[in-house]
Protein backbone atom coordinates (compact mmCIF):
# COMPACT_ATOMS: atom_id res chain seq x y z
CA UNK A 1 0.00 0.00 0.00
CA UNK A 2 1.43 3.37 -0.99
CA UNK A 3 1.90 6.15 1.51
CA UNK A 4 -0.30 9.22 1.31
CA UNK A 5 1.13 12.68 0.67
CA UNK A 6 0.66 13.53 4.33
CA UNK A 7 2.42 10.38 5.53
CA UNK A 8 5.37 11.08 3.23
CA UNK A 9 5.55 14.68 4.43
CA UNK A 10 5.66 13.74 8.11
CA UNK A 11 8.14 10.93 7.40
CA UNK A 12 10.49 13.40 5.70
CA UNK A 13 9.99 16.28 8.20
CA UNK A 14 10.55 14.98 11.74
CA UNK A 15 10.20 18.43 13.35
CA UNK A 16 6.80 18.96 11.75
CA UNK A 17 5.82 15.41 12.74
CA UNK A 18 6.68 16.06 16.39
CA UNK A 19 4.69 19.32 16.40
CA UNK A 20 1.73 17.58 14.74
CA UNK A 21 1.80 14.78 17.35
CA UNK A 22 1.81 17.33 20.19
CA UNK A 23 -1.14 19.20 18.66
CA UNK A 24 -3.06 15.95 18.11
CA UNK A 25 -2.38 14.90 21.69
CA UNK A 26 -3.88 18.17 22.99
CA UNK A 27 -6.95 17.79 20.76
CA UNK A 28 -7.50 14.18 21.87
CA UNK A 29 -7.34 15.21 25.54
CA UNK A 30 -10.19 17.74 25.25
CA UNK A 31 -13.36 16.83 27.18
CA UNK A 32 -15.46 16.83 23.97
CA UNK A 33 -13.10 14.34 22.28
CA UNK A 34 -13.05 12.08 25.34
CA UNK A 35 -16.85 12.21 25.53
CA UNK A 36 -17.17 11.34 21.84
CA UNK A 37 -14.81 8.34 22.16
CA UNK A 38 -16.66 7.17 25.27
CA UNK A 39 -19.98 7.30 23.40
CA UNK A 40 -18.53 5.36 20.47
CA UNK A 41 -17.06 2.70 22.78
CA UNK A 42 -20.39 2.31 24.57
CA UNK A 43 -22.19 2.03 21.21
CA UNK A 44 -19.71 -0.66 20.07
CA UNK A 45 -20.70 -2.78 23.06
CA UNK A 46 -24.42 -2.22 22.44
CA UNK A 47 -24.03 -3.08 18.73
CA UNK A 48 -22.09 -6.25 19.59
CA UNK A 49 -18.98 -5.21 17.64
CA UNK A 50 -15.75 -6.99 18.53
CA UNK A 51 -12.13 -5.86 18.26
CA UNK A 52 -11.34 -7.44 14.88
CA UNK A 53 -14.60 -6.47 13.16
CA UNK A 54 -14.44 -4.54 9.90
CA UNK A 55 -17.27 -2.35 11.14
CA UNK A 56 -17.02 0.39 13.72
CA UNK A 57 -19.38 2.64 15.68
CA UNK A 58 -19.24 6.14 14.29
CA UNK A 59 -21.06 9.42 14.76
CA UNK A 60 -23.20 10.59 11.86
CA UNK A 61 -23.63 14.32 11.09
CA UNK A 62 -27.02 14.35 12.88
CA UNK A 63 -25.51 12.90 16.07
CA UNK A 64 -26.79 9.35 15.58
CA UNK A 65 -24.27 6.54 16.17
CA UNK A 66 -24.28 3.71 13.64
CA UNK A 67 -22.16 0.67 12.79
CA UNK A 68 -20.44 1.12 9.44
CA UNK A 69 -17.42 -0.12 7.56
CA UNK A 70 -14.26 1.57 8.83
CA UNK A 71 -13.13 2.40 5.30
CA UNK A 72 -16.36 4.29 4.60
CA UNK A 73 -16.15 6.42 7.75
CA UNK A 74 -12.62 7.89 7.69
CA UNK A 75 -13.93 11.39 8.34
CA UNK A 76 -16.77 11.12 5.82
CA UNK A 77 -14.43 10.51 2.89
CA UNK A 78 -12.03 13.33 3.75
CA UNK A 79 -9.19 11.75 1.77
CA UNK A 80 -11.29 11.65 -1.39
CA UNK A 81 -12.51 15.28 -1.19
CA UNK A 82 -9.91 17.24 -3.15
Amino acid sequence: MALSKTAKYYRDNPDARKKHQETSKKAAAKPEAIRKRTEANKARKELGLKKGDKRDASHMPGGKIVAECRKINRGRGGGQKR
